[in-house]
Order: C-alpha cells, then structure tokens, then sequence
C-alpha cells in the first residue's frame, strides 16, 4: 500500500499565510462616480478554526457542527457528549463511516453501531464527514487529526484512550491512521474492511496500535480469507490484533455489527487499557 505524508496539526498553521486585502477606492470621472469594489473579508487560518472550535456550544448527547477551514473548505463532524462529572476524564471513539458518495449526512451514521455499542460505555464520539474522499487522502488526514488535536486541548479526554472505529472504507481508515498514528491512537476497530499489511518489498508490516479486526463471514465485497490472511502475516511480525468473523454477515449490513463490536470495546478495556 502506498504510504502517505501525513499531515499533522502541528503544522497547520504553515501549510496557508495570512493575505488581508484592503478595498481600493476607484477613481472619479466628472460625469459619475464608480462604487467602491467591495472589501474582501481576510482569509481563514487554522487559528481561527481552533478558535471557532473552542467556541462550540456543546450539550450532552449528539451535536452536529460545520467548521470553516483553509482552502475553502469546511470540516463538518458529529460530536456526541457524555455526562460527566467536574474533570472527569473518559475515552475519544473517532467514528470513520463507509463510503457514501460524498453524502452530506454519512457521519450522522452513529445510531447504526456506535451508540448502541457505546451505550454501557462513557466516552466521547467524534464522526466527521469525509465527502468524496478517501480516509487516508491527505484532505481528510488533516480534518481527523485536527478534530482530534482540538478535542484533546478542549474536552475531558483521557489522551491514552483514544479508539479509531470504523465501517469498510471507514475500516480501511481506522487501519490507516491506527498504522501512522500509534502516539495518538490506543487502539482500532476496523470492520468490513481490506487494508494490506504487505509492504512494497513483499515483507509484511508490523502495526504497533492493538486491533480488534470484525470481518463478515459473507462479505462479497471484501472476501474474508484475503483480510484474514493480512492479519495473520502482520501478527507473525509482531502486531497485536485479533481477528473476528461474523458469521453470515455480506457487507453492507453494517447495523449488525453491533454485538461484535460491543466485544471489540470490551477487548480494548481489558487487553489495552489495563
């Protein structure tokens, strides 16, 4: 798999300078005179997306947002709220849903298996919208990494506790950035996905984020055998994952994952967290 540069937040602030256009006022002739072109407003910064993020008015349980951002573009995310008490200090799931076309609403997906998987735990969601774009496409790198960035400055989020989970190519993106994001990530639920962990020299890769990989016994999109046999040349190397097939299950059946990655959480409290 071709790997890519990630783009982190650290950096954000230099991938766009500031430009500030002053109005010019046009000169006059003796029979009219011309308006004044219109003053154009100063261009975004990844500043002032930090700043509009800290703005947000949050209330426990679901909260749909659309942030401005360089580029003229806009990271628009669901954000789902526990109810905590004084700084307590709970798990981030970041929800990475399936490829939609580049549907407007896909990350309002939560009701299908993450809130009901979550329902015993308390943690905070977050669910952007990856439009047309891929998960690993440097676009949509940059928007789950600074939501995650900004979320950890300004929400009670324990930082070793942070779960990447998500559904086919939303499971192909929770395997990317648990792969090139280890420091941030404890650990990925992948599901439906197919991700390789053969390198360009043929030799398996070893992921150092734990796994807990949900595969359907029927998915006619991915075949099982050729996920499982990824799992197991990169758990030779040293990875720790652990595999699951759902029996029955064909792909696009996403809201019957549920039970299975319920257990893939549980997974995580115990083998990870402990």
């Amino acid at each position: 798999m071709k790997r890519l540069v990630v783009v982190k937040p650290a950096y954000f602030r230099r991938l766009l300078a500031l430009a500030i256009f002053m109005a010019l006022t046009l000169g006059c002739s003796s029979d009219s005179e011309d308006p004044p072109p219109p003053t154009q407003e100063e261009d975004i910064t990844f500043d002032d997306v930090e700043t509009a993020f800290s703005e947000l008015q949050m209330t426990v349980g679901i909260n749909d947002f659309s942030l401005k951002v360089p580029g003229d573009l806009s990271w628009t995310f669901r954000a789902i709220v526990p109810e905590l008490s004084n700084d307590e200090k709970v798990p981030l799931f970041v929800h990475l849903h399936g490829a939609s076309g580049g549907n407007p609403n896909a990350h309002k997906s939560t009701s299908c298996y993450m809130e009901p998987a979550l329902e015993d735990t308390k943690a905070y969601i977050i669910s952007p919208n990856g439009g047309s774009n891929q998960w690993y496409e440097p676009i949509n790198q940059s928007q789950v990494m600074g939501l995650v960035t900004y979320a950890l400055k300004y929400w009670n989020i324990d930082p070793d506790r942070i779960v990447v989970v998500g559904y086919s190519d939303g499971g192909n993106g929770s395997w990317f950035f648990a792969e090139t994001q280890p420091q941030v990530f404890s650990a990925g639920i992948p599901m439906a996905s197919s991700y390789s962990t053969i390198g360009t020299d043929g030799a398996p890769r070893k992921i150092d984020t734990p796994l807990y990989v949900i595969h359907g016994e029927n998915d006619d999109l991915f075949p099982v055998e050729e996920t499982e046999s990824w799992v197991e040349q990169s758990v030779e190397v040293g990875s720790q994952i652990e595999f699951v097939v759902a029996p029955g299950l064909v792909h696009n059946e996403p809201c019957e994952y549920v039970a299975y990655l319920k257990e893939g959480i549980s997974w995580i409290k115990t083998n990870v967290w402990q």
